[in-house]
């Protein structure tokens, strides 16, 4: 398993203007050139732990963390199929996939109607893997920020 730390640097230093937050109880990766708005665009998310409304990862378990990250709608459906519906409060999406599994990319059991995966206490390999997907992540980013930096009211 690599650390939490190594994904921070190695995301930090590979994909231009990421700022790092804590939220939410989470380190969440914003792509945010120039600091130009409030957060930006979400990028990716760590998390170690359980929330009041999302425990289907089991994410108190030792040494066990989250890696999530939104892709273009076009690829999660190439790797998943169609998008589930988004779950009620406290729920997760309706899908058949064992959300606790370590090392394994999966859709997100809570956001995964809006395109986002997760992958529990990676190792170095299987990160490796995940590279090319990081990368249409991080251009999806971009697309949507600057979206957003043309029509404001869009956030």
């Amino acid at each position: 398993m690599i650390s939490t730390h190594t994904i921070i640097d190695h995301i930090t230093s590979t994909y231009p203007d990421i700022v790092i937050k804590l939220t939410w109880g989470e380190t969440a990766l914003f792509y945010n050139p120039g600091h130009q708005r409030r957060h930006g665009v979400y990028f990716a998310t760590l998390k170690d732990h359980d929330g009041a409304n999302d425990t289907a990862s089991h994410l108190n378990r030792d040494t066990v963390y989250r890696f999530a990250f939104g892709l273009p709608i076009t690829i999660y459906t190439q790797l998943f199929g169609p998008r589930p519906r988004r779950p009620t409060r406290g729920h997760t999406v309706s899908m058949l996939h064992d959300f606790t599994v370590c090392n394994q990319l999966m859709p997100h059991p809570v956001y995964a109607w809006m395109g986002w995966v997760q992958i529990l206490s990676p190792d170095a390999t299987t990160y490796q893997t995940l590279q090319p997907l990081l990368m249409e992540s991080h251009m999806n980013a971009q697309k949507k920020f600057a979206r957003r930096t043309t029509n404001p009211a869009d956030e």
